[in-house]
């Protein structure tokens, strides 16, 4: 049996002749936390809408579990949880009362309404909320109740368009939480423009910028983008950037501060143990050497103006 439980195939969406997703594809297996980024107005939510099939691609196909969204929506539809970035709640309803309508919207048989309830409501840590107004509840809980609903029915796949906005860093932190754990059993695709959240978070990341796709992998792989190949070098008697240029691999020197240098180097040419015995023979009091990692901010910039030159 297939472990694939989502493809999207050049997905294309206009709005007015304006293209705000441009022929995204991508995959999504069980057990599998992916992380869909980009900036505010980048193409996420159309993106979501989408896969979710409360909008119409212009050009593409969406299948859950193999199943098309367009040509069998009620039986794709029901294999999917949905977190818009919007809670789908009622406030005057208590926890136990909306938890058990979203079961019956999901088609939850009756027998089992109250059990699946109670599972939601373990997962989602809401054991004691039961009978409190979700009105009177704090953010962070109001957002539990918001996953909660989505997952009711036991679904293959969970969508999550920005679960964190809004909260405090606790709430934050309990959320992120939730979802890793959610993740080993559900596929989650989880939308975001937080950077650290998804490296938390996520098993594999995509970034869309202006509705194109300009990274898919890995974590490791979005990790490796950060590293780069620099070092940030430290010595008590500084040499001079000549000596250091002239270090096999390396490929440029910038001086950051009095005796502190980031060193450029050549791909898997790492310069580092050259710098070390340079260092003992010269008496350069070496003090620091360690990669230069770069932001993810930057990492995000980098990756669309690269998109944007090719």
């Amino acid at each position: 049996m297939s472990n694939l439980t989502l493809e999207a195939i050049e997905l294309t969406r206009l709005f007015g002749g304006r293209e705000a997703v441009k022929n995204v594809s991508f995959q999504l297996e069980k057990g599998e936390v992916l992380g869909f980024l980009g900036p505010n107005g980048a193409g996420k939510s159309t993106t979501m809408r989408m896969l979710t099939g409360n909008l119409a691609p212009s050009i593409g196909t969406v299948k859950i579990c193999g199943i098309d969204m367009m040509e069998n929506p009620k039986e794709a539809k029901a294999l999917i949880g949905y977190l818009p970035e919007m809670r789908p709640i009622y406030k005057e309803l208590t926890v136990d009362e909306f938890l058990t309508i979203a079961a019956r919207l999901h088609k939850v048989p009756s027998k089992q309404i109250k059990k699946a309830v109670e599972i939601a409501k373990q997962k989602c840590g809401l054991s004691h909320m039961s009978k409190r107004l979700i009105e009177n509840l704090s953010n962070g809980y109001q957002q539990r109740v918001a996953i909660a609903q989505a997952i009711i029915h036991n679904p293959l796949v969970l969508i999550l368009d920005e679960p964190t906005v809004g909260l405090d860093p606790i709430q934050i932190r309990e959320i992120r939480a939730l979802i890793r754990e959610i993740g080993q059993k559900h596929s989650v695709i989880l939308s975001t423009h937080i950077l650290p959240e998804v490296e938390m978070v996520c098993d594999r990341v995509q970034i869309i910028d202006k509705g194109n796709l300009v990274f898919h992998g890995s974590i490791d792989e979005l990790k490796q983008h950060r590293q780069g190949n620099k070092l940030m070098v430290g010595f008590a008697k500084a040499p001079t950037i000549s000596a250091l240029n002239d270090i096999e691999g390396v490929t440029k020197v910038e001086k950051v501060e009095d005796r502190m240098y980031r060193i450029h180097f050549k791909n898997k040419q790492s310069p580092a143990e050259a710098i070390v015995k340079l260092s003992v023979k010269n008496s350069w009091g070496l003090y620091q050497i360690a990669p230069d990692q770069t932001s993810l901010e930057d990492v995000f910039v980098q990756l669309t103006q690269m998109k944007q030159k090719n």
